[in-house]
């Protein structure tokens, strides 16, 4: 339908009522396909906004945790000997006793008893902490707590492979081997 411009001075296109419908239909359903489309998109950027904070606030957490036991870590280490100082403590004294008796002895001679009694209660002292010491003459080699520093021909059938002499004795604290003993072994 061609309309003639005289007839239509504002050139407005031919509306009939139906299209008039139909395009209000359209333009209704485009509006409503759009607020559709915000309220997934503002549904979705919830969500992503929800994740991101629970995701910084577990990264926050985790390096609280971090520092934490980092810093009992290290406050442990610090504090790890005390009880084994304290325990000294007395044994330190009794030596100390035992030097200043020998520097007032007029001959210099060493009381025997006082360095044995100093010596029996140090090793109270550590046993009671933990400390075993290890190798003994005459016990079987066992590479998991000697060291064999060398090998002699056994003076006996019986010696072979036995321990005959401790150069240094080895030690286990809580049955962990601190150091190993370093032996001679018959062979």
């Amino acid at each position: 339908m061609t309309t003639n411009p005289e007839e239509n001075p504002l050139n407005e296109p031919d509306v009939t009522p139906e299209t008039d419908i139909a395009t209000e239909n359209e333009a209704f359903e485009e509006a409503e396909e759009k607020t559709e489309e915000q309220d997934e998109t503002q549904k979705l950027r919830s969500e992503v906004s929800e994740i991101k904070d629970k995701y910084l606030r577990l990264v926050a957490e985790f390096d609280n945790f971090r520092k934490r036991t980092a810093k009992e870590k290290t406050d442990l280490v610090k504090t790890a000997s005390e009880s084994l100082m304290q325990a000294l403590l007395p044994v330190l004294d009794d030596a100390e006793r035992a030097q200043a008796a020998l520097a007032a002895s007029e001959n210099g001679q060493v009381d025997k008893a006082g360095i044995e009694l100093v010596f029996n209660k140090l090793m109270n002292t550590v046993a009671a902490k933990g400390l075993k010491p290890l190798g003994e003459k005459g016990e079987a080699f066992d590479v998991d707590r000697h060291e064999c520093i060398t090998q002699f021909p056994a003076p006996t059938e019986e010696e072979k492979g036995k321990v005959i002499d401790v150069v240094e004795k080895g030690y286990t604290l809580h049955d962990k081997v601190i150091r190993f003993a370093k032996v001679v072994v018959g062979n």
